[in-house]
């Protein structure tokens, strides 16, 4: 039906007869003279119709925003004082000869350009007119490339492309699963994966040597703006191969995606260990650009007579610690500091300590806050020195659980990053290494940090007998304070595996149970393997400059995990129940 994209052509093409087809952007008339900017997906181009045509004309007189129409006619040149700069087909036009309306439209629920204003709601409602747009049309045209430039990475490096079973069991992974009543087995269910993880490791144990997928992925959690209930990664195992191997391909693999896509040349990658990464920035995935950084002061303040610091700075799970921010004084007014106190409580803090710095060298009057007469002229001049104070700063302090503080000023720190424009490059990419195995829950038992088949740094005897002591080989690459995706070398002896499940709490009946066809296969010679795994969304939408990651899903779920264009999930009916053996108790209602 077309010879021709309507955004790919140029002077090249001039005094060549086109067909083209596409959406009616714009329609002008322009006296006796009408023109039509014609989309499609690789852009617009400007199409004019004179009287000289008079059917066509009189056809091309009758159209309106959205109509699909075929085009044909002339490539030509457009006179100097018409020439568009700011399009890619700006130095041409095409003079229409021939016009086929294909179908009309209704006038669209909201204007399709850069300047809607519409909420998100409504635009999710009418996805495939939102998708109109160029500017989310070029987001899943990036993401396109995106996954070309990978898998032909991973292909030139010997992965092979294998697709693992979407129906699997129910496997505890640290969020809720997505669950499939069987109609053929009564009673019993499939689950949808949280990942492919087990089926990864099982491909090593047979032999395939190198695996990738770009795979969906389901978890049923609480939602956030950058979380989905369906999500694509880019998963990749190896055999054969250890820590700085796998880290060396995944870095490789970023870096020559974001020169191909962005023309942009990453810097190096450091690697960070996870309780620096923690001590220093609150987070597992610190912004590099931001300059704030976390001072822990605990030492200094456990003998002060202020028990909000004295509290926490004698608790082993406590923590006291500041930020300081350079001439904060003449940058922050009280406001501020009051919005920020409100901004912390989200995290758990119970409030927002301060000191202004008016005159470093005077520690007896130079200091302005409320809790300076809590602390002696000692204790101040060893801040001053612990957080490199000069006069004009201002020190932040968080003081509560270690796990509070580190939120909150970890959010903080971002926060200031983004208000005060203080970051200091583009792009900040780095690996944090050397998590823990095991982290405390809330009942005081131990869980995964990462997942239950995450090798750990010691032998087996060493992590039965000191579990809260022992570290993982595991790393998390870290963009600009997003986890663009992490993996670990995975555990390949039986023996290991079980001393992981007995710290765990994790029964050999259980264990057996849930992860019998795993256990098996570790005793039928399983290699030494380890992979990792990105979030593409993610990815997308941090190479795009997305604001979130429904900007970069064709079709995304809202927060509540609903699809507001189809309706979806909706009720099925008795019958389809009954095959499933399955009877609905719905919630009673509340009174109101």
């Amino acid at each position: 039906m077309r010879s021709n994209y309507c955004g790919v052509l140029n002077k090249s093409h001039l005094d060549k007869d086109v067909t083209l087809c596409g959406w009616v952007d714009r329609r002008r008339d322009h006296g006796g003279v009408i023109f039509i900017d014609l989309r499609d997906r690789e852009g617009i181009v400007q199409v004019v119709f004179d009287p000289d045509t008079e059917e066509h004309f009189k056809r091309a007189d009758r159209v309106r925003s959205e109509y699909v129409l075929q085009v044909t006619g002339r490539v030509r040149a457009r006179t100097e004082s018409t020439v568009n700069p700011d399009m890619a087909t700006g130095e041409i036009e095409v003079l229409g000869k021939e016009l086929t309306i294909l179908n009309a439209a209704e006038t669209p629920p909201f204007q399709l350009d850069e300047h809607t204003q519409v909420g998100e709601d409504v635009r999710l409602k009418y996805r495939y007119m939102d998708l109109r747009r160029p500017e989310m049309a070029e987001k899943l045209r990036l993401r396109s490339k995106i996954t070309n430039i990978i898998r032909s990475f991973l292909d030139k490096n010997g992965f092979l492309d294998i697709e693992t079973p979407i129906l699997t069991r129910a496997t505890p992974e640290g969020a809720r699963d997505y669950l499939v009543p069987s109609r053929t087995h009564a009673g019993s269910f499939f689950a949808l994966p949280q990942s492919p993880q087990l089926f990864k490791q099982l491909l090593m144990v047979s032999g395939l040597d190198r695996y990738y997928q770009i795979a969906k992925c389901f978890r049923d959690e609480d939602l956030r703006a950058d979380r989905q209930p369906e999500f694509t990664q880019i998963d990749i195992e190896a055999s054969f191969i250890d820590q700085e191997q796998i880290m060396a391909i995944a870095e490789s693999m970023i870096s020559q995606l974001f020169k191909e896509v962005l023309q942009v040349e990453l810097p190096a990658f450091p690697h960070m260990p996870y309780a620096e990464a923690m001590a220093k920035y609150g987070s597992d995935k610190p912004d590099l650009r931001n300059p704030l950084e976390l001072v822990d002061i605990s030492d200094l303040m456990t003998d002060v007579d202020f028990k909000v610091f004295s509290g926490p700075a004698k608790d082993p799970k406590g923590r006291v610690a500041a930020i300081k921010v350079a001439g904060g004084n003449d940058k922050l007014t009280r406001k501020q500091i009051d919005d920020y106190t409100k901004y912390v409580s989200i995290y758990g803090a119970k409030g927002l300590a301060y000191i202004k710095v008016n005159n470093k060298d005077d520690v007896a009057e130079g200091l302005q806050s409320p809790i300076v007469k809590f602390l002696s002229e000692d204790i101040r001049a060893k801040l001053l020195e612990r957080v490199a104070a000069e006069t004009g700063d201002i020190i932040f302090f968080g003081a509560d659980k270690t796990s509070i503080v580190n939120e909150s000023l970890g959010a903080l720190r971002v926060k200031l990053g983004e208000d005060l424009a203080l970051l200091t490059s583009d792009w900040a990419p780095l690996w944090v290494v050397d998590f823990p195995m095991f982290e405390e829950a809330s009942d005081g038992s131990l869980t995964s940090l990462h997942h239950p088949f995450t090798a750990p740094a010691c032998s087996a005897e060493e992590l039965v007998k000191s579990p809260d002591k022992a570290l993982s080989i595991a790393y998390d690459m870290v963009l600009n304070g997003t986890e663009l995706g992490g993996g670990s070398i995975r555990i390949h002896d039986q023996t290991m595996q079980k001393a992981v499940f007995k710290v765990l709490g994790i029964s050999d009946d259980e264990a057996q149970e849930k992860f019998g066809f795993l256990l098996d296969a570790l005793k039928y010679g399983c290699p030494p393997h380890g992979g990792l795994a990105f979030g593409l969304d993610r990815l997308v939408m941090l190479m795009s400059d997305a604001q979130s990651i429904r900007d970069v899903i064709a079709f995304p779920k809202t927060q509540s995990a609903s699809c507001v264009m189809t309706d979806a999930p909706g009720l099925v009916d008795d019958k389809q129940l009954r095959e499933l053996n399955i009877r609905v108790k719905l919630p009673a209602k509340e009174d109101s």
